[in-house]
């Protein structure tokens, strides 16, 4: 889908044709309208790039025309084998227009497009770059902020009862700090070669602006490292408690078999064809009985000693 925006009167405007100084937004275009897009000068590799899921983020220029691949985070759902990864976003800058390209809706452009603190102008192309990487920036530590709620859900959770399915469920979440990880630091060095090709050193609140950009999405790589160790510590952790409960379960049932094979011990000594003690006294049951009974205990006691009970 191919939707063109123009900055009119200082706000975003819907537009019906491309226009000098507007903005093409390609959503999951199809054939007919990538073809489209060369058509109004969009180099085809930009467009084959930009279409590639695991098209690491980089900056290339050539021609007075900038090509950029950011790695954005895009939510799938909480059905999915992986409910958080990244996804590449091209955008191309040229005198006469901008446009961005993605296999998917991003919520990135979404908010960016409804964003106050950081609006797209669609005239002002180092503004509409730096605005799109600070709002990446903050929708990953928006998606990790939730990832982080989540986690600490499961592991209340966990605490009540170790399940295979709440551990299923971490390990999703540890993976998706894994891509969010990777994704921030090819981030991290695309924003490195835009400030060393210097495109932003024209006006002094572009640089600030820059300056902003590399916090955020310094902040948002500390916050997913911080995360992921933690969600790492806790998964060693209770396969640690897995480990150890299955050893108390093996333990006391241990020790309940040798418990219970004491009388079937004692009843079989006694009940061979043999001369025996006690066989011919009166009592001889009884005395069987207590002899059984207090080794249990005994056993029972020893147990208890060494914590096996």
């Amino acid at each position: 889908m191919i939707t063109i925006y123009k900055t009119v009167a200082g706000k975003l405007a819907e537009q019906k044709r491309v226009t000098k100084g507007c903005w093409i937004n390609a959503s999951a275009p199809d054939e007919q309208e990538i073809e489209q897009l060369i058509k109004w000068g969009v180099p085809r590799e930009a467009i084959t790039s930009a279409t590639d899921i695991d098209e690491l983020a980089r900056v290339e220029k050539e021609d007075g025309i900038v090509f950029i691949i950011l790695r954005v985070p895009f939510f799938h759902g909480d059905q999915v084998d992986i409910p958080y990864t990244t996804i590449p976003m091209g955008v191309v800058l040229s005198p006469k227009w901008i446009v961005t390209i993605c296999t998917q809706r991003t919520e990135l452009l979404r908010e960016s497009r409804k964003s106050k603190e950081h609006p797209l102008h669609t005239r002002q192309h180092n503004v509409f770059i730096l605005h799109m990487l600070y709002n990446t920036a903050k929708l990953y530590l928006a998606h990790l902020t939730a990832i982080n709620r989540i986690v600490d859900n499961l592991e209340d959770r966990l605490q009540l009862a170790i399940r295979n399915k709440e551990l299923m469920l971490l390990l999703k979440y540890q993976k998706s700090l894994v891509y969010f990880s990777t994704a921030l630091k090819t981030n991290e060095l695309m924003i490195e070669r835009l400030q060393r090709m210097q495109l932003f050193k024209k006006y002094p609140e572009d640089q600030d602006l820059l300056d902003d950009v590399l916090t955020e999405n310094t902040q948002a790589m500390e916050m997913t490292n911080i995360s992921g160790n933690i969600l790492s510590q806790m998964m060693d952790a209770f396969a640690s408690m897995i480990s150890n409960n299955q050893n108390n379960v093996i333990k006391l049932l241990t020790s309940v078999t040798i418990v219970l094979s004491i009388p079937v011990v004692v009843a079989s000594f006694f009940g061979m064809n043999l001369d025996l003690p006690f066989q011919n006294h009166p009592v001889a049951f009884e005395i069987t009985l207590a002899i059984s009974v207090l080794l249990s205990v005994l056993a029972i006691w020893v147990f208890r000693k060494k914590d096996w009970f």
